[in-house]
């Protein structure tokens, strides 16, 4: 009989003749190791800035509205690129949405600010 060994701990396998691995632990480490060394797909890429721009705005929007230079936001990691939706108000000003927070890019003399928002029931219509 052919022995097979374990793709993670090399251990002998006992079983049915497909089976890579010795057990269930060992199979998840085996792919975990493995997605480690893999280059990061480009959904999870998106995915994982979305997340940091979310946890960012909420971060700096305590209140519901708030003012926060560019800068500020930018040195946390913000990337104003990445946004789920948008909404217009009525002076055609089109605020961009990480999941339930909003900002919108505001220039005052040289220095670039975002106000902060958070989605409300009336901006559905």
């Amino acid at each position: 009989m052919d022995s097979r060994f374990c793709l993670h701990c090399s251990k002998v396998i006992e079983g049915r003749s497909d089976k890579k691995y010795c057990d269930v632990h060992c199979k998840s480490s085996y792919q975990y190791q493995k997605s480690k060394t893999e280059t990061p797909r480009f959904y999870n890429k998106v995915d994982n800035q979305l997340k940091l721009n979310r946890k960012i705005l909420k971060q700096y929007n305590k209140a519901g509205k708030a003012t926060v230079r560019a800068s500020v936001l930018h040195k946390e990691g913000f990337n104003a690129n990445f946004f789920t939706h948008f909404w217009k108000n009525s002076k055609k000003d089109v605020y961009l949405f990480a999941y339930e927070y909003g900002f919108l890019k505001k220039k005052e003399g040289n220095t670039t600010k975002y106000v902060l928002v958070k989605w409300q029931d009336y901006m559905e219509s």
